[in-house]
């Protein structure tokens, strides 16, 4: 196993579009300090306003740089021809996939983690005391939302690498992790109450704040899942695309 993980490691940094998905991740810095300069102006005319945190308005740009990053770590094996080579040297289909999802979500968790807290560091030293909103709390209050965020950067490339397995298509798991990040909340908010809001606590983006203990409606009973329940859900997500992954990969040829 110790092989086949060095060998998914040398192959996630030997190619380019890894290098560019963590590229466009790590805009965010860039976009969270460009916000932060422009709320912060805002701020010096009003003496104060409430803002997006900017690791918080920018986090979809890290989840889907890094989804594409998952869903390209199987897909250009099959768009190469490289994943007849890969599966003759590990004919266990399930073991490469493994070590696939491994190398994938210690890679994006740490980047997308990294990412979030040079973004949550930068914005709040430029606010410089200045009173934003988002630099109101201490830093361990804003630590499980932190953490939280980067969980579902790095559940969200493990989704796209069972997507990209099952379905073998960039441009098919790449327009399905879309439509679980962007679409399907849309979707959701036509369904008659409360069962919008209640088919909203389990989806993917609303995750995050619930695993921080945040609710999202006031109506009780309703928007909300308890911490441990959100975690369990958010990693429910990778494990069901894996397993399918894992299934079809095993049960196809190359």
């Amino acid at each position: 196993m110790k092989a086949v993980l060095s060998s998914e490691w040398l192959k996630l940094r030997s190619v380019t579009s890894t290098y560019q998905a963590m590229g466009t991740a790590a805009l965010t810095v860039a976009l969270g300090v460009a916000w932060t300069f422009y709320v912060s102006g805002l701020a010096d005319e009003r003496g104060s306003l409430r803002a997006a945190a900017p690791e918080e308005g920018f986090l979809p740009l890290v989840q889907i740089s890094l989804a594409v990053l998952g869903v390209l770590a199987i897909t250009n094996e099959y768009a190469s021809g490289m994943i007849r080579t890969s599966l003759i040297t590990v004919p266990k289909r399930g073991t490469l996939l493994l070590a696939k999802a491994g190398i994938v979500g210690l890679a994006t968790f740490a980047a997308a983690n990294a990412i979030l807290l040079v973004t949550y560091s930068a914005s709040r030293l430029i606010a410089n005391g200045r009173h934003l909103g988002f630099n109101d709390t201490p830093f361990a209050d804003d630590l499980p939302k932190l953490l939280a965020s980067g969980l579902s950067v790095t559940a969200l490339a493990l989704v796209g690498l069972g997507l990209g397995a099952a379905i073998r298509s960039t441009a098919g798991a790449i327009v399905s992790v879309v439509a679980l990040l962007f679409v399907l909340p849309g979707v959701v908010n036509y369904l008659p109450p409360p069962w919008n809001t209640r088919v909203a606590t389990l989806l993917l983006p609303n995750l995050v704040p619930q695993i921080a203990d945040e609710r999202l409606s006031t109506r009780l009973g309703d928007g909300f899942l308890p911490p441990w329940a959100a975690l369990a859900v958010l990693v429910a997500y990778p494990i069901v695309a894996l397993a399918i992954g894992s299934y079809l990969l095993a049960r196809r040829d190359a």
